[in-house]
């Protein structure tokens, strides 16, 4: 059925109405602003009109007030402040990564102070600070923050999405018209769609909901678009991380967060842009379950009910707006195919061992820890399992899934595992001492999800269901052991069960912590809610298909699949969006929660102690150039773009040095002003040292982090095995369709 030009004319205005309702809902340009009460204070008291007040008998000098820390594009913008005072030498400051910028006084003749600036590159942590002299009265009691373009460009990228999406709806359209899709596909997008913007639909808010690990996961985001603007690939070192003196990459996984490191690069919100990869994550897991519960049953009504029940599982949400954790919310995006893939390479179709590649590569490049699970499950399949693998020679897809995981994750694998074992890296907060202490309630399990509590963790009721209709199959039902599909499920709800006990203060965890072993891989772990991931999907599985499977249960599966879809919307339900339901706090409110959440306000962004050099904290962190000799060492220039830093000096004595501000991870070289090599030291506090020429001349120094040959070598060969599988599967779409158009004709 075609389209009438009625019916297309009514659309296009449709899209232009939607297209400028967009436009009108723009907060890139509005102010950030903040009343003396909702800035961070540390001393002075709060008048009727919200205003800070401080007076001399507080007998204290300093930073009065500050605001939160703002992720900031670079450009110009402007400070106003509405104030009061009747003493000199009150100051305004402007600091970024714990160091100050720059200052301007405050007139007590004057209660508006506005002023102008320019940042020449992206702000990680800028703030505005207040800086009381400790003589006479000062009150603030209002300062916003302005741009003169743009915060952020979130609303043109919403249009150009609506755009794109309908271009591309209308080109599957015209597409149907010639090749129609059948119905059952066509309904199966329509339910993945549902399903994924109802797990979306908490996030819908104006605002950025924060969650444990959220402040280190927008840093990856903000560090990773870092890294590709200085050409890094792949991208290693985060430039702008610590004050400039640069953050670690490699050692977590970080391929699905180039989404919103190229998002952040044409200037979307930080927070848009965790939303956008978080939106993936939930596609993704959508698609995963999709495939994989297609790939081992034929009915439709087991696989739509995987992909509601999974995509909507509690522990996912839990890590998602509780925890904050994005790495393990990737990785859970993976866990069907894996577990469908063992079954292939094990007992199934052989031919589809390329599931358990996707899925074992899918979590390796987002969780490392949850990578020790995959492996440990792998290890366990092949064993219980391993007469089967003999008998068959099974070993053969064993081979080529391990062969092609390693040659396709060989970009991330190399940097990670050199840094590892080569660098000097802290790795002691790693392992967390309190593991038995994070034992979960067994009576939680049951629950709906709460995120008032951030300890909390639960299967929900349709997993509870799952578990019932296996122990009722394997009971109850005649035809409980067909096939060796019916075999697997059974390993599977059994590891379901002791990996869930596992999770619970049951498990005689304390104990085995006296064993220097077990401790050691118990603490690597952290926590023991880890465990819950791979527990549900198993229970999932084994439920739902056996729900398809067993006699006993066939009169009421209609009720069963009605029950459980019921049950687990209650999930999106149960999450609290904020005590306060309007986006604005109130109605005179220049710019909302939202506004400050998209630039990471009252979140900010967080590098862990993990994975610097040994020994380096914030405090040890320097921002300019140290000489071995001041007096004989003079420092004319320095300046530092990306990984690209110059300095340039002069030395009227041999065996002098100058350290840079930079962090001396390997993989940094540097040359002088006629491109010969200079050797890099290891200066103090692991900062980058290069020995200095002592004529008394001018001479440069150059430092430039890569490329790394070893790197780079492991990135081809991952490309080149990726392109090698998409030109193979090419050429095989291509044959089967010049097959099917020789049958058809």
């Amino acid at each position: 059925m075609k389209i009438t030009a009625k019916t297309k004319i009514l659309y296009l205005i449709g899209i232009c109405c939607i297209i400028f309702l967009l436009w009108l809902g723009n907060e890139g340009d509005n102010p950030l602003a903040y009343l003396g009460s909702e800035m961070q204070y540390s001393f002075g008291l709060l008048d009727s009109n919200n205003a800070l007040v401080i007076k001399e008998s507080v007998a204290r000098t300093g930073i009065a007030a500050s605001t939160p820390q703002l992720v900031v594009n670079r450009g110009t913008y402007t400070i106003g402040l509405d104030y009061s005072t009747d003493m000199t030498g009150n100051v305004v400051e402007l600091w970024e990564q714990g160091s100050k910028v720059a200052g301007w006084p405050l007139d007590p003749a004057q209660t508006r102070f506005s002023q102008e600036f320019t940042l020449a590159k992206d702000a990680k942590q800028l703030s505005l600070r207040l800086y009381y002299a400790g003589e006479g009265s000062f009150t603030i009691q209002r300062i916003e923050l302005a741009p003169r373009t743009l915060f952020y460009t979130d609303t043109y990228f919403m249009i150009l999405l609506f755009i794109l999406l309908n271009i591309a709806g209308y080109c599957l359209y015209q597409r149907h018209l010639k090749t129609p899709v059948a119905q059952e596909k066509l309904i199966d997008g329509c339910i993945i769609a549902g399903v994924v913007l109802l797990a979306m639909s908490p996030m819908f808010s104006t605002y950025l909901y924060n969650g444990d690990d959220l402040c280190y996961h927008l840093a990856r985001i903000e560090g990773i678009k870092d890294c590709i603007l200085d050409g890094q690939i792949p991208a290693v070192i985060m430039p702008d991380a610590m004050k400039g003196n640069g953050y670690l990459n490699a050692m977590y996984p970080y391929l699905f967060l180039y989404i919103g490191a190229i998002l952040r690069i044409f200037r979307v919100s930080l927070g848009l842009s965790y939303k956008m990869v978080v939106f993936c994550a939930n596609l993704g897991a959508a698609l995963c379950a999709y495939y994989a519960f297609k790939s081992v049953s034929k009915s439709r009504r087991t696989v739509i009910l995987g992909v509601v029940l999974y995509t909507l599982m509690p522990y996912r949400f839990t890590n998602i707006f509780s925890r904050g954790d994005l790495g393990e919310t990737l990785a859970l995006t993976f866990w069907p195919l894996v577990i469908v893939g063992m079954y292939h390479i094990l007992l199934g179709d052989r031919k589809k061992w390329y599931f358990l590649v996707i899925g074992f590569s899918g979590i390796l490049q987002s969780h490392i820890l949850s990578i020790m699970f995959v492996m440990a499950f792998c290890i366990i399949s092949f064993l219980v399992f391993i007469g089967n693998v003999w008998k068959e020679k099974r070993y053969v897809e064993i081979g080529k899934a391990a062969g092609l995981t390693v040659l396709l994750n060989l970009w991330f694998l190399v940097p990670f595992l050199y840094y590892y074992f080569k660098e000097p890296l802290g790795t002691e907060l790693l392992r967390w001492s309190g593991y038995f202490d994070q034992a979960i309630n067994p009576s939680n399990l049951a629950q709906s999800i709460s995120l008032y509590n951030k300890q909390y963790f639960s299967l929900g009721l349709p997993l509870l269901g799952c578990i019932g209709i296996g122990v009722l199959h394997l009971v109850c039902d005649k035809k409980k052991m067909e096939d060796a599909l019916d075999g697997y499920l059974c390993f599977l709800l059994i590891l379901g069960v002791i990996l869930t006990w596992m999770t619970t203060g049951y498990f005689p965890s304390k104990e085995m912590r006296q064993n220097g072993l077990l401790d050691s891989i118990m603490t690597m772990l952290q926590f023991p809610w880890r465990f819950l991931g791979p527990a549900c999907t198993c229970f999932l599985l084994a439920g739902i298909i056996w729900l398809s499977r067993s006699e006993i249960l066939k009169p009421y599966r209609n009720l069963i699949f009605a029950l459980f879809i019921g049950l687990n919307l209650l999930t999106v339900q149960t999450i609290p969006t904020d005590n306060i339901h309007m986006p604005y706090s109130s109605a005179e409110a220049t710019a909302s929660k939202g506004h400050g959440s998209k630039m990471a306000a009252n979140i900010g962004i967080f590098y862990p102690h993990e994975w610097r050099l040994e020994g380096i904290t914030d405090d040890r962190l320097v921002t300019s150039v140290l000489v071995s000799d001041l007096n004989r060492v003079s420092v004319v220039n320095y300046s530092k773009t990306g990984t690209r830093a110059k300095a340039v000096y002069s030395a009227e004595v041999e065996g002098a040095y100058l350290e840079m501000p930079i962090l001396n991870y390997a993989g940094y070289r540097a040359w002088d002003e006629n491109g010969r090599k200079l050797e890099i030291l290891d200066g103090d506090d692991h900062r980058i040292r290069v020995m200095l020429s002592g004529d008394g001349k001018e001479h440069e120094v150059h430092v430039r982090f890569g490329p790394v040959p070893g790197f780079l070598a492991a990135s081809a060969v991952s490309f080149l095995t990726a392109a090698g599988i998409g030109w193979w599967y090419w050429k095989k779409r291509k044959k089967e369709a010049a097959g099917s158009l020789m049958t058809g004709t």
